[in-house]
């Protein structure tokens, strides 16, 4: 067990490294997404690839808002590099569900070099939605960017939240510096986890009630979070049970 020792010790190690680095951009986008989930507005969740896991932690989820919902990439990030791709995307993506001005997208890649992230990050702010990267800034930092405009997904977007993570991901030394035990997804939902909360914590303290999923293993559940998905009728790419 003392590579998943070694694992369990460092990844705790960058993760508390992560809620210190991150706590004052998550104080300042307590406020931006609070006002989203206010005005009736819906945040807008990318990810290629594997940060479609990323993703996906806080779409649709028992104690999450209901009002996140998913820009899928149907080629699960095969293409991500293929210029154009990630704008063409957005484009189906906003005919279908809208993308409004003054609501948020998070745009979700470990490197942050991608084209497909970077091309939603763009097409998201020229259409006046507030753009939130969480990416992993010492990998980003360390790798060209593909996309044609020389540009990172940090460098376009309004607000960063780092993932602590290193240039690689994995962490542990499996043996003749063969590395293994990502940390891009553990360390990733949970920051996305604190950003909900933080957002709900200025619901609450604002006087608003936030709109939460339950669990659909609970008595009465299923009721309540169609009652709140009925709000957001044709928004939600992701459809409630």
């Amino acid at each position: 067990m003392a590579l998943a020792d070694n694992y369990f010790t460092r990844a705790n190690a960058l993760l508390t490294q992560a809620w210190s680095a991150n706590a004052p951009a998550l104080a300042r986008l307590a406020p931006v997404f609070g006002e989203v989930v206010v005005g009736g507005g819906v945040i807008h969740v990318f990810g290629s690839g594997h940060s479609e896991v990323v993703a996906r932690e806080i779409i649709g989820r028992a104690g999450g808002l209901v009002c996140v919902t998913a820009m899928p990439d149907p080629t699960g990030g095969f293409v991500e590099n293929l210029p154009g791709y990630g704008t063409k995307l957005a484009e189906r993506y906003e005919r279908q569900y809208q993308l409004r001005p003054g609501e948020a997208v998070i745009a979700i890649s470990n490197s942050g070099k991608n084209c497909a992230p970077i091309e939603v990050a763009l097409h998201a702010r020229a259409k006046g939605l507030t753009v939130v990267a969480l990416t992993c800034l010492a990998m980003s930092r360390a790798t060209p960017s593909q996309h044609p405009s020389g540009r990172k997904l940090f460098e376009i977007s309004d607000h960063v939240l780092d993932n602590g993570g290193v240039p690689g991901d994995a962490i542990v030394d499996a043996g003749g510096g063969v590395m293994a035990g990502p940390t891009s997804t553990f360390i990733g939902c949970s920051v996305l986890n604190w950003l909900m909360l933080a957002t709900v914590e200025w619901l609450v303290a604002h006087g608003h009630t936030p709109p939460l999923l339950r669990s659909q293993n609970l008595p009465g559940a299923i009721e309540h979070n169609r009652a709140l998905g009925r709000q957001y009728a044709g928004r939600l790419s992701r459809q409630l049970a």
